[in-house]
C-alpha cells in the first residue's frame, strides 16, 4: 500500500521520499538516552528513562500514562541501528527498519521507569542485518522482537547525494558521542 502511495505521489519507490527532505537534515527524534555498552558485531545495551515530560504521554493515556508500544519498538530499532553503525564504522548513512517479526508486548512502561534495551546481531544478508532485541524494566521483559534492518547510502540511488551522506554521518557520530557519555 505505501509503495503504491509513494509511487503515485513521488514517482518512485518508498526510499524516494528522502529526496523531498532537506539535504542536510536527519531525524532528531531519539528514544535512546544512553548507550551503556556496545560490542561491535555482537550486541548493544541502551536505556530510555520515561518521564512525565514526554509529550506523547499527554494523550497516551491521560489518566494512565504509558509508553506507546510503537515507540517501545522504535527504541529497540534505534538501539539496533546504533549497533550496525558502529560495527561498520558508519559505512552507511541510513539504517531503517525493514521488518519486525514475532513482536510480543508483556508489560507497560510507565513514567519513572527505565527501559533497558538489548539487541544482539544474529546474521547479515547483503544490505540486511537480523537482530534479536528486547526491552526490560527491572529485569522483567516488557517486549521482544526479531528485527531486520536495512542499511544504505542515499548516494547508492543518486550520486549527487554524497554530500548529504557525509553530513548525516558527521551528525550521527556527534550524537553517538553524546549517547556514550
Amino acid at each position: 500500500m505505501l509503495r503504491g502511495y509513494y509511487s503515485r505521489r513521488l514517482g518512485g519507490c518508498p526510499d524516494d521520499f528522502l529526496g523531498v527532505l532537506p539535504q542536510t537534515e536527519i531525524m532528531h527524534f531519539s528514544l535512546i538516552d544512553q548507550i551503556v555498552s556496545l560490542e561491535p558485531g555482537k550486541s548493544i545495551v541502551a536505556t530510555k528513562s520515561l518521564t512525565l515530560a514526554e509529550e506523547y504521554l499527554r494523550d497516551h493515556f491521560p489518566n494512565f500514562p504509558v509508553m506507546p508500544g510503537v515507540l517501545m519498538l522504535e527504541a529497540l530499532t534505534q538501539s539496533a541501528a546504533w549497533l550496525i553503525r558502529v560495527t561498520e564504522d558508519f559505512a552507511h548513512s541510513i539504517v531503517v527498519l525493514q521488518e519486525a517479526k514475532s513482536v510480543k508486548y508483556t508489560h507497560f512502561v510507565q513514567p519513572g521507569q527505565k527501559l533497558v534495551i538489548t539487541a544482539n546481531w544474529t546474521k547479515e544478508e547483503g544490505d540486511l542485518v537480523h537482530l534479536k532485541a528486547e526491552g526490560k524494566v527491572d529485569d522483567q521483559t516488557n517486549l521482544k522482537a526479531l528485527l531486520v534492518l536495512r542499511r544504505y547510502n542515499l548516494a547508492d540511488h543518486d550520486p549527487g547525494r554524497v554530500p548529504t551522506d557525509q553530513k548525516v554521518v558527521v551528525e550521527l557520530k556527534q550524537r553517538l558521542h553524546l549517547l556514550r557519555r
